[in-house]
């Protein structure tokens, strides 16, 4: 974690979700560099989220670890009031857990679909209702009395093929962000999405090989796959007050993906 500037998020608590591995870690490595103690949550990588815990308080950073199944609304419920009570307040909610069971539409097994949404859809809006109600008891620290950052993906433009059901959630949490944004602005609750192009994570290398990730890249406009820490700068600025007048908008961050699909010459 590079040396930080500017302390923009000094003061602020930051709850993020999936923040033991891939993205989710590079979100929670990023905001502690700006100044924000985090609660760490996780479902299954208990040790990662504990090591991640650490590293950030040997930096002089305030650190929770929660383990939560989001797909559990109580489970959330339990999440935002251990946060609360340990930390006095919450200011940012990132909604970053998410899962995808890759099959084919017509081999695709209902309780895996269930399984997807359950997490990615559903588990975003107990994340972010929940965090939200307690955003707008809260009186405004800075200029809002709380942001919402979810992360979305390309995949609620690009239908990729083998991955339905979280196609659907993503582009599902998408429209919701900008109606949580429409309801919210009057409370000063900033509600954005940055959707993620090709990431490389560990659950991403469950799914392609070296070879593949490193050709993948070169296609890629800007060259490379993105990593996590990419995501993680995008977000720490939509948590500043720098993105004070942003609500209700769609950040891609995918080094050009998009741009650089065509039709066959």
């Amino acid at each position: 974690m590079g040396e930080c500037i500017v302390s923009r998020l000094e003061g602020k608590v930051a709850l993020v979700t999936g923040a033991a591995r891939g993205i989710g870690r590079g979100i929670a490595l990023r905001l502690p560099a700006d100044g924000a103690d985090v609660i760490l949550n996780d479902r299954d990588h208990l040790d990662e989220a504990e090591a991640l815990a650490e590293q950030l308080r040997a930096q002089g950073r305030r650190a929770l670890v929660h383990m939560a199944d989001v797909s559990d609304r109580s489970a959330v419920e339990a999440l935002v009031t251990h946060g609360v009570l340990t930390f006095g307040h919450l200011d940012l909610a990132v909604a970053n857990a998410g899962i995808s069971i890759r099959e084919p539409i017509l081999e695709a097994q209902w309780a895996n679909v269930e399984r997807t949404l359950a997490v990615t859809q559903f588990g975003v809006f107990h994340t972010c209702q929940l965090a939200a109600r307690q955003m707008a008891q809260q009186p405004i620290n800075g200029r809002a009395r709380g942001k919402i950052v979810m992360i979305g993906s390309i995949h609620e433009e690009q239908p990729a093929p083998t991955s339905a059901a979280y196609n659907m959630a993503k582009a599902a949490i998408n429209h919701l962000a900008r109606t949580m944004a429409a309801e919210l602005a009057g409370m000063h609750i900033n509600v954005n999405v940055v959707n993620p192009g090709w990431i490389d994570t560990p659950g991403e290398r469950q799914h392609a090989s070296e070879e593949a990730l490193t050709a993948g890249g070169k296609r890629i406009p800007w060259g490379r796959l993105g990593v996590p820490e990419d995501i993680g700068h995008v977000v720490a600025f939509l948590a500043s007050d720098e993105a004070d007048y942003i609500t209700g908008a769609t950040l891609r961050v995918d080094g050009g993906f998009m741009l650089g699909l065509h039709l066959p010459e």
